[in-house]
């Protein structure tokens, strides 16, 4: 069954903030430029904006989910400032070989794989095909694309890097989530 909302999916670390290893501190959070203006765009031209976001370091023990959600708490503090927010944070505690315990294996929600975007559109009432993937890595371009919707690379974070790579040929690469954001509101109004 189709949805009837749209959506776009961010990445979270190296899209909407500046790539730091393993971030889990609220106070090594740090804005990437332009990014809550961004949301704020995408929300002001309808779609549900949700973070999809791998967190290996739960599985890794470097940090535990509490961390986790304070943070995604303080970034909805700090969006709250530019007047908007995400409407839902999904994130995967799990990692196939370099875990501990319990979240240690392959899951269906750790992209490249589709899972957590497959739980919003369930939750959330979302068109996957009237929906997009903004991310910095090609794990986020693959789960955006086997959920069905179209992906976009942004160039912070790791995305330099991964533009390089031939899969990523003929994936619409973007300056920044500003730019992307741009991009598909540009895509939007013409459709």
């Amino acid at each position: 069954m189709t949805g009837t909302q749209r959506a776009v999916f961010l990445d979270r670390d190296g899209t909407i903030n500046v790539e730091k290893n393993y971030l889990h501190k609220i106070e090594d959070f740090e804005f990437i430029s332009g990014a809550p203006e961004a949301i704020s765009s995408l929300k002001d031209a309808g779609f549900l904006v949700i973070v999809v976001s791998n967190q290996s370091g739960i599985a890794r023990g470097y940090f535990d989910e509490r961390e986790v959600e304070a943070l995604h708490s303080h970034i909805q503090a700090k969006l709250a400032d530019y007047g908007t927010s995400i409407d839902a944070f999904y994130f995967c505690p799990h990692h196939p070989e370099h875990g501990v315990g319990d979240d240690k294996f392959a899951c269906e929600c750790r992209k490249g794989a589709p899972g957590m975007l497959l739980q919003a559109a369930r939750e959330y009432d979302i068109d996957l095909g009237q929906s997009f993937m903004v991310g910095d890595k090609i794990a986020d371009i693959e789960a955006g694309h086997r959920a069905g919707c179209q992906s976009l690379l942004v160039l912070t974070g790791y995305g330099q890097k991964c533009a390089a790579e031939q899969s990523m040929a003929s994936v619409v690469k973007c300056a920044d989530l500003c730019s992307a954001a741009a991009w598909i509101r540009a895509l939007v109004t013409k459709s």
